[in-house]
């Protein structure tokens, strides 16, 4: 009898607890958001001078915000294009000693001192494809300044812990980003709403070996950075341009709150927003944001929400600033159990990669706060995590010789492109996250993680759920303030069988987040 009774109480339990209900505040808003992106380093000087049939392509994949006749997505709707600025290492050739070809970059500004916009041509091409497509904000950002300008005349640094400019030589930098702007604009008739001048100056970007390097870079001291803001904030209002001003691409997101290594590179928020002289918020075109990186916060799980919990912290002591997450990538060694190959190496086009990094979308918004979220590349060749398109030559799983699809080859889809798509698509500029209350980010991340957006303008709600646990999960949306047209939501679901498909229409009081799923809900709200 007692066993029974046991028996009767688990089934209770389990009915009890089968569906579960969550409150959605749509009248207590937390951020506005400000777009998705993702950024044309390096592939796209080599992708956009393919056959066109593929290039458009592939631009569809990143940029198309249009539904097929079924009512399913052709492409992810990327709302921001980061545009790589490059300092002149691939008109060295071998003599930039930066050796990977594919990520030398050409430069506008030339040896005589001339400007050449027909130079990054391939580059071109993508911009104009975003432009077609809708996207909605281009962003232009440098690795080094041009090596005309640099120390050593080499795109990457001599010397640790500075700048690799000559001395004297900022505000000759800073004319180089507004020329560079204006020519851009001229020449492609697009306007670039923000400009960021450095990247990662937290790695010192020197050869490990030898003589040579594996890509462009400098570091630069909080000093530097600020120096450089404030020549260029100037030539803009010169020129009365209105592209923003946004630093500092911090390489991991704890420079931004804490003292990590004692070399004035650290601590960047209370650097630059807060009560100090090197305060830049009082610079009018400096948009009031700090930019980081998620590299090597993200595992094991417990540190990424601590880490995502402090920087919301310190952000928030700054009234009005806001924090972006602009670059990432899979270079972590989380192990075999989260990702195919236990790290970023080894190409992974399925789910389990996907999940991974949505999870880190999700808790980069809920717990970061970050209103905007950013990929690195794009398109990528190579046998690893970094891209959200993969090239090949239909033999292998990519590759690193100079030839290798440089002038066509294979492209691929992937899992993490379409889970990205949850957000970017559906969550476009200027729409408002909204408050999902009582979510236990430690419990969540292993099962089902929810953010929630409205559309004013448009009169809707949109809620994205990340699903990593094993088994599917039923649902009750409750709605704080008002309802949704017919109580329905129509879901687009990415899973091991699913990219971004639309879905059958559910009600809001019996919804289904499938097992291992991204699934982004659509209603239309009422008041």
């Amino acid at each position: 009898m007692r066993k029974i009774y046991i028996s009767l109480l688990l089934v209770m339990s389990s009915l009890s607890y089968g569906q579960r209900t969550v409150t959605i505040s749509t009248d207590n808003v937390v951020q506005t958001m400000d777009g998705f992106g993702g950024s044309d380093a390096w592939r796209c000087q080599f992708v956009g001078k393919w056959p066109e049939q593929k290039k458009n392509a592939i631009a569809d994949l990143l940029f198309s915000k249009e539904l097929d006749a079924q009512g399913n997505p052709k492409g992810i709707g990327l709302s921001i294009w980061r545009f790589n600025l490059g300092a002149g290492s691939a008109e060295q050739g071998e003599n930039s000693k930066v050796s990977d070809e594919w990520r030398r970059s050409e430069s506008f500004l030339q040896a005589d001192g001339t400007y050449d916009f027909s130079k990054q041509e391939g580059q071109r091409w993508f911009l104009q494809a975003a432009k077609k497509r809708g996207v909605e904000k281009f962003l232009i950002f440098t690795n080094s300044p041009p090596v005309y300008m640099t120390n050593n005349g080499l795109s990457f640094a001599s010397q640790k812990n500075k700048l690799n400019l000559k001395d004297g030589a900022i505000p000759k930098f800073a004319d180089f980003l507004v020329q560079s702007i204006q020519g851009l604009e001229k020449k492609e008739a697009i306007k670039f709403d923000y400009i960021s001048p450095i990247n990662e100056p937290q790695w010192e970007w020197m050869p490990k070996q030898g003589d040579t390097n594996s890509q462009e870079g400098t570091p630069a001291t909080n000093q530097e950075i600020y120096d450089l803001t404030k020549s260029l904030s100037e030539k803009l209002k010169a020129q009365k341009m209105s592209t923003e001003i946004v630093i500092a691409e911090a390489a991991q997101i704890n420079y931004l709150y804490e003292n990590v290594n004692g070399e004035n590179r650290d601590n960047q928020i209370d650097y630059f927003f807060g009560k100090t002289k090197t305060n830049i918020a009082k610079l009018s075109n400096v948009k009031n944001v700090i930019l980081g990186h998620s590299y090597f916060t993200t595992w094991p799980i417990d540190k990424q929400v601590l880490s995502r919990k402090l920087i919301a912290a310190n952000v928030k002591q700054n009234p009005g600033l806001k924090y972006w997450q602009s670059e990432y990538c899979i270079l972590e060694n989380p192990g075999e159990a989260e990702i195919p190959g236990g790290s970023g190496g080894g190409r992974d086009l399925g789910m389990q990669t996907a999940l991974f990094v949505a999870r880190l979308i999700h808790n980069d918004i809920a717990v970061a706060n970050a209103a905007s979220w950013q990929w690195w590349t794009s398109i990528t060749r190579v046998d690893y995590k970094d891209g959200l398109i993969y090239l090949d030559d239909g033999k292998s799983n990519g590759g690193t010789t100079p030839d290798y699809v440089r002038n066509d080859g294979e492209f691929h889809d992937s899992k993490l492109l379409w889970a990205l798509g949850n957000y970017s698509l559906f969550v476009r500029p200027g729409m408002l996250r909204i408050d999902v209350p009582n979510q236990n980010e430690l419990d969540a991340a292993n099962n089902v993680m929810l953010t929630a957006y409205k559309d004013l303008a448009n009169k809707k709600l949109i809620v994205v759920a990340v699903n990593c646990g094993k088994s599917s999960q039923k649902y009750k949306f409750d709605l704080s303030k008002g309802t949704l047209k017919n109580n329905e939501v129509t879901p687009y679901v990415t899973s091991e069988d699913s990219n971004l498909k639309r879905a059958e229409i559910q009600k809001m009081d019996n919804l289904e987040i499938p097992a291992k799923s991204v699934v982004t809900f659509v209603g239309e709200l009422q008041y």
